[in-house]
């Protein structure tokens, strides 16, 4: 069973944003710190979900078990359910999890998540250096 911790983070809320994540597949691992822009907190966590589900999709991982330190995501996730703007994003996570074999999600505390923190925060850094070099252009 392949692992996969996800985490999302903003520096303000919104403002600038990543999603950092950390899979181990038997021994093997990856780490994407993927930038997102400016977007409140939430909502990075459901971008940081689907990334990690489209590496899945692409890299035909079918059985995964997904860890997050995000109680709204976990929540969401098991109830099958969001308001607003997040129900399309729980939406394509839904959709994207249909195409492996097995998907699992559990709640972690932050303490063990930190590989995915790490990364989120390194793409939120990555994201500001984005900007930084946009405005010398």
């Amino acid at each position: 069973m392949i692992e996969v911790y996800i985490d999302g983070a903003s520096a303000g809320n919104p403002g600038p944003s990543g999603a950092g994540v950390f899979i181990n597949n038997n021994g093997v691992v990856e780490r994407h710190s993927i930038p997102l822009g400016n977007m409140e907190n939430h909502e990075a966590e459901y971008h940081a979900l689907i990334k990690a589900l489209e590496i899945c999709v692409a890299n035909n991982y079918q059985i995964v078990s997904f860890r997050s330190d995000s109680q709204a995501i976990n929540q969401a996730i098991e109830k099958r359910f969001a308001k607003n703007k997040y129900a399309i994003l729980l939406e394509r996570a839904l959709k994207l999890s249909a195409e492996l074999e097995l998907f699992f999600m559990k709640w972690i505390p932050s303490l063990e998540n930190k590989s995915a923190d790490v990364l989120a925060r390194r793409a939120i850094r990555l994201n500001k250096a984005e900007e930084i070099h946009e405005q010398d252009s």
